[in-house]
């Protein structure tokens, strides 16, 4: 049997926040746990990673986030920081990133697509033309890990106002009093950071986890997707069982590195197939 959730049926109108929503629906109506997958565009060299963009779907992802290259990545550990750095250095730009997306949207129109990243890029594009040209790309959600609440309405309120879903992470230093701020204007999904510090430097306590979501299930109906920390498909198959879905990034941008920095003719492949690892761990 298929690892891979047949969503074709929701409809090639979607876009923007309603994909998301589509496809967190329908992973709950079929009581299924999603993956969401974690890439850098341009990394390590945009053909290569438009390769294995276009090949997610079918090796398993339900969601994709695709970092927005930068040079001061400050929430990313190591591993992201390095794909990052190399994205930079084979040309990528935002513009590029979005030009990404868009030959992605040629051959699905169906799978969530959320840019993830930082502020500063967005700044220097221009936000509503950035906003602008995200829609009509195919972006649906955007994570922008440097702007607190407070400033929603830098880049929030115009992305949701415009149709896009704009994700929070919720930490485990979250405490009830900053809750509701985070929570009010965010949508499509919660991402919970299962551990504090940076991404991909070690991994989550469990009992922990299934404490914090229960305690953000008791503040709202959206999808909890728990993220950092998460490194083989053993790992994201116990998150599975506590969670609306598990993301994985490091892990995946490591694969990658290692099989094209080691010279494999299938860094591509070798990296989808570790997807449909973890793909077939979450569903089983």
């Amino acid at each position: 049997m298929s690892n891979v959730v047949d969503f074709a049926a929701a409809g090639e109108t979607l876009s923007g926040k309603h994909r998301l929503e589509a496809r967190f629906a329908a992973l709950k109506a079929e009581g299924k746990t999603g993956l969401v997958t974690f890439i850098t565009a341009g990394d390590p060299e945009p053909g290569i990673s438009q390769q294995v963009l276009n090949g997610l779907p079918a090796a398993g992802a339900d969601v994709i986030e695709i970092g927005m290259p930068f040079t001061d990545p400050m929430a990313d550990g190591p591993a992201i920081q390095a794909s990052s750095q190399r994205a930079l250095a084979a040309g990528m730009t935002l513009a590029k990133t979005l030009a990404m997306v868009a030959n992605f949207r040629e051959q699905d129109k169906t799978t969530p697509i959320v840019l993830m990243g930082y502020y500063n890029p967005i700044y220097r594009y221009g936000v509503d033309r950035f906003i602008s040209d995200a829609l009509t790309a195919g972006v649906d959600g955007l994570i922008v890990v440097d702007l607190p609440p407070e400033e929603d309405a830098e880049l929030c309120q115009p992305a949701i106002e415009a149709g896009m879903s704009f994700i929070r992470l919720i930490t485990p230093t979250t405490d009830a009093a900053r809750l509701p701020a985070v929570l009010r204007n965010t949508s499509g999904f919660l991402y919970y950071v299962s551990i504090t510090g940076i991404t991909g430097t070690a991994s989550a306590n469990l009992v922990k986890v299934q404490s914090a979501i229960d305690d953000l299930k008791a503040h709202t109906e959206l999808p909890v997707a728990v993220g950092f920390g998460i490194k083989t498909p053993a790992q994201a198959k116990e998150m599975s069982t506590l969670s609306d879905a598990v993301v994985v990034g490091s892990a995946i941008v490591e694969t990658l590195k290692n099989a094209y920095q080691g010279g494999s003719d299938d860094a591509v492949s070798t990296t989808l197939g570790f997807v449909a690892e973890l793909s077939a761990a979450v569903r089983s």
